[in-house]
């Protein structure tokens, strides 16, 4: 599998932004997938993650009521809609599938990864 993020920019507090990640296989709609953030000169964070169906989703505390993880299987893609963004958010943003088939929040469940997409949220 492999996973290709977009969607990423430079926006201003409150703005919004949808990130997406596409795949490859045809797999894709047998795995988790959760989104993870970075910021510099910290570790690689959970955001989001959800399940095989799209039936089950669960966030970070941080982004709860703000972002809103989906997918569409039929087009082999995933989705991260983020509403009133903060600079706090600034972050290199990943897309991640697992073999688990839920969305987990551990990093280290995800075996296929993405190459990152920049949002950058200014004050």
């Amino acid at each position: 599998v492999q996973l290709q993020a977009s969607g990423g920019g430079q926006v201003e507090a409150g703005d919004s932004l949808r990130l997406s990640c596409t795949a490859s296989a045809r797999t894709f709609s047998n795995n988790g997938m959760g989104w993870f953030r970075q910021a510099p000169g910290k570790e690689r964070d959970f955001v989001a993650g959800i399940s095989w169906r799209g039936d089950s989703t669960n966030y970070a505390d941080s982004v709860k009521g703000r972002f809103t993880i989906s997918r569409d299987n039929a087009k082999n893609t995933m989705y991260l809609q983020m509403n009133s963004l903060k600079p706090e958010d600034t972050a290199v943003y990943y897309c991640a599938a697992n073999l688990r088939g839920f969305g987990t929040r551990s990093a280290s469940d995800y075996r296929y990864w993405g190459q990152g997409t920049q949002v950058t949220v200014s004050s």
